[in-house]
């Protein structure tokens, strides 16, 4: 429950950071499977209520072949996450974590063009981690950052994103037998926390200096990250 509600303070304070708080120590101390239906879970339902307005917003050209593609290859992630060994998948959790948290953190950006190959390609390496992990939003990030579209239809494509490979991740889980009876009991006893956080969160944005909250927000993901992977 504490690790739900420092993981929606941080949704709603950043935009960004739930399911990567929340799926390194979930997959301890639930499994990789538990943790990552639950955090998909709860990071929808905090996306879908900002659907209708982002889809609205949103830049479709953008956005539709990254999703198309991550929702192709979300199954090859679930895949992995069902048939591969519960103690290697939570180190690659825990490394996925690691990895994007340095890159963010180091400010590292996408510098050539949004062309429709590259978002195909992207998508597709985004919907393998989200299905095997439930993170995949940094590619998508670093990648619509570099675009020329203005911030606001930035938020909203990756709001789709997170939405659309997310409820699609969903899906998969469900007809693979791993979205359960358990697992929805722990993302709704669970979701009070975490949706208290964004709520929090949301409140305590534009009171805090963004840039700071943002940095210590990825250097509190590499410090759980680093200790998930040393267990």
């Amino acid at each position: 429950m504490a690790i739900a509600a420092i993981g929606g303070l941080i949704r709603g304070a950043t935009g960004f950071g739930g399911a990567m708080v929340m799926t390194p120590i979930l997959s301890v101390l639930l499994g990789p499977i538990p943790a990552v239906a639950s955090a998909l879970l709860l990071e929808t339902f905090a996306a879908f209520s900002m659907f209708p307005a982002a889809a609205r917003a949103a830049h479709w050209r953008t956005i539709a072949p990254i999703c198309m593609a991550a929702c192709v290859t979300a199954p090859l992630g679930g895949y992995l996450l069902l048939t591969l060994d519960p103690q290697l998948m939570r180190r690659a959790i825990a490394a996925t974590v690691l990895v994007f948290a340095l890159v963010l953190l180091t400010g590292l950006r996408y510098r050539g063009q949004q062309r429709l190959g590259t978002s195909i390609a992207l998508g597709a390496t985004s919907g393998v981690l989200v299905g095997a992990t439930s993170v995949g939003a940094p590619p998508v990030i670093m990648y619509l950052l570099a675009g020329s579209d203005p911030p606001g239809v930035t938020r909203a494509n990756l709001t789709l994103f997170v939405t659309i490979i997310s409820l699609a991740a969903l899906a998969l889980m469900g007809w693979r037998g791993m979205l359960n009876e358990p697992t929805a009991i722990i993302a709704l006893q669970l979701s009070p926390f975490y949706f208290g956080g964004v709520w929090l969160g949301s409140h305590m944005y534009g009171r805090l200096h963004a840039a700071a909250m943002r940095r210590w927000t990825l250097i509190f993901l590499l410090v759980i990250s680093a200790i998930v992977l040393a267990l």
